[in-house]
Parts: structure tokens; sequence; C-alpha cells
């Protein structure tokens, strides 16, 4: 009998400590270990672990009613897997300038617009956007927006007009928003800036910006009980806006699936953040920047916006789509649609080039015709 004691016991104190070592691993450490052994495995499937994990890497899920939602999908654990993966579209390459299909001429308004059975199961109420930034491994912005704004009644000008979401200004256009503004300064690892033209010679200011930030965007969609990370999670390009230079445009996002739904088969998926400089060394204070646009927005293979309706249709699909936890793979599928991209581009610019010649040769030869036939 003290034998049996002593084995459960010993049993319950090693789970005890099993349990404190995996609280301290992060996401793929966590999921490695649980492959390890029998007893890691069964303590691995503890919600408490995954939502630790998960409160780290995202702040977001903090928050009370993000972890209800979380619960009512299926639990941190499935949220983690995924979400943790980041999208990766690779028929990218099958989609090339020659074999990108034009809208037909006849088609029908309904069938440019998509299928409408398909599309009123989709509701705007039901996407939940939750958006985390980090400046070098800091938590700088965390936000969470309910539906898609501007969105209500299938009738709006939402369903046909360019699909954007602006976190900010919605942010901004609440009452209940007590957070204050996002910022970053010296204090948080920026390098001081003493004037705006050395930083346009030396580019410091945006290297830092380009290697420290990274971005998650999750989309959850509470009919579908699924979610999606959106995000690069780093920069995949970006620029000084014209014409003040004071103001760094970052770029992330992924490359969607719109098979069925666009004739370019794939959309890239925008996901852009501002940074402004309000202060400057030579001011007499530290270096500050103010982040000023968090958006998202779909582009098709020229460029185009996507429209709300087909955008709904878009991100339902993005939430099953393919997924890796390679980066450098993920940057390569986004890289990849850029390049596919601007060959598309030139290709198109070349052949209104033969056009234009071929009007030009057409109008000299009527016009020597025309000639000929006077005299």
């Amino acid at each position: 009998m003290a034998t049996s004691v002593a084995s459960v016991e010993s049993a319950s104190l090693s789970t005890d400590l099993f349990y404190d070592i995996l609280r301290r691993l992060d996401g793929p450490t966590l999921a490695t270990a649980a492959c390890t052994c029998a007893a890691f495995c069964s303590i691995s499937r503890e919600e408490r672990l995954w939502e630790n994990v998960c409160s780290s890497m995202w702040p977001s899920t903090n928050r009370e009613d993000v972890k209800s939602l979380i619960a009512s999908i299926g639990g941190f654990r499935k949220f983690y897997a995924d979400c943790f993966p980041l999208i990766v579209n690779k028929e990218v390459s099958e989609y090339h300038w020659n074999k990108y299909l034009e809208y037909p001429e006849e088609w029908t308004e309904a069938e440019y617009y998509g299928d409408m059975d398909e599309f009123e199961t989709i509701s705007p109420s039901d996407f939940v956007s939750i958006v985390d930034i980090r400046y070098k491994d800091k938590a700088i912005c965390s936000k969470v927006l309910w539906g898609i704004p501007n969105a209500n009644g299938f009738n709006g000008w939402f369903h046909n007009c360019p699909f954007r979401i602006d976190i900010l200004t919605t942010y901004a256009a609440r009452d209940d928003d007590g957070e204050g503004e996002v910022t970053l300064s010296v204090s948080d690892g920026l390098p001081p800036i003493f004037s705006m033209e050395k930083e346009r010679k030396d580019g410091k200011l945006w290297k830092e910006l380009r290697d420290g930030l990274r971005l998650s965007w999750i989309v959850v969609n509470k009919k579908m009980k699924q979610a999606a990370n959106l995000a690069s999670w780093s920069p995949l390009g970006g620029q000084r806006h014209w014409p003040t230079d004071k103001d760094f445009v970052i770029r992330f996002g992924s490359v969607l699936p719109a098979k069925d739904i666009l004739p370019c088969q794939v959309v890239e998926c925008i996901l852009s953040m501002k940074f402004r400089v309000v202060h400057t060394e030579e001011e007499g204070v530290q270096t500050t920047l103010k982040l000023t646009e968090l958006s998202m927005q779909l582009e098709d293979m020229e460029g185009a916006h996507v429209n709300g309706r087909n955008s709904l249709l878009i991100l339902k699909e993005a939430l099953s789509c393919h997924r890796s936890k390679n980066y450098s793979e993920v940057l390569e599928s986004c890289h990849l649609y850029s390049k596919v991209q601007s060959e598309l581009k030139e290709e198109k610019m070349r052949s209104e080039s033969r056009l234009d010649r071929l009007c030009i040769l057409s109008g000299i030869a009527a016009f020597i015709t025309f000639c000929y036939c006077i005299l």
C-alpha cells in the first residue's frame, strides 16, 4: 500500500515538473517536445500551455473577448496551429501573362460578382481581425476589429467598391476607444535622427524599420470556426511617401487563391503600415515616429483593387488554403507573385506599344492612299 501511494505521489510530482518545463517553451519547441514521449504528449494537450504561447506571440489574445472567441472556434491549441504557419501559394508560377485570363465582355454582372448563393452565406460581421505589431521583439500595437467597417447591408456601396480595412481610422471613430497613439522612439531602439536630409542620404532609419518591424494580421471567421494569418511577418518592401519624406510606408502581405472568383486566379493581400517622423534630434527631443496608417486591401494581377463582394469570398477561401512554417518559403511565394506581375505589366506595355505602332502605320498608309487618289 505504501509503495502504491509513493508511486502516485511520484507520478504527480513528475507531471507537475513536466508541466513547469513545458510552460516555459515557445510554440514550435512545445510542439516538438510533444512528439518526444507519451508524458509530454499528454501534458502538451493542456489548453493553458497553448494560451500562454498565444498570449506571448499575439498580445491581442489576452483580451477576454478574444479568449472567448478562440474558445468558441476550437481552443488555443487549434488557434496556434492555424495561425502560426503563414499562407503559401505555390500556384503563382502557373499564371504567367500568356495564361492570364481576360475578363470576358459577355460576362453578366452576376457572373462577374460571383455565385450569389455562396455569397449570401458570408456575412461581414462574421470576420474578426486580430492585429499585432512588434518592433525588435517588443509589442508596440495590438488591435482587434470585430466585423468589417461600413459593410452593413447587402446592397450597400461596400460590395461594389474597392475593399479596404483601415484599423486606425475605425478605432479613431469609436467613442469607447481609450487607447493612445502608437509611437516609436529612441527608447524603443530607434536610431537618433538629427535631420531628415541626412536620413535621406544614409537611410539608417528606413533600414532599422525594415529589419525590426514584424506584423501579424489574423482573420477569424466565427461561423466557419477557422482562422488564418494573412501577414508575411517580415516586410515585403516599402518606400518613403512622397513628397514630405517624413512618412515611411512598410508593406506586408500574402498571395491568396481566387480560383473561380476572379479570372486572374490569385490576388495579393496588401497590408500597409505608415509611420510619420514627428520629432528629430535637431528639435531638442528624441527621435519619435507615429503610426498613422494600418490597412488591408486586395489587388489582382493587374493592380486593380478587388471589390468588397469578391474580397469576402477570397477571405473565406484563404482560411482553408495551404500554409507553411518556413517563413523563407512564404517570402519566396510573395516575391514570385511580384515577378510574375511585373512580367505581365511589361508584356501588356509591349502589346500596347505594338498596337500603337500598328495604328500609326495604318494612319500613314491611309493618308498616302488618300493623297494618291486625289492626285
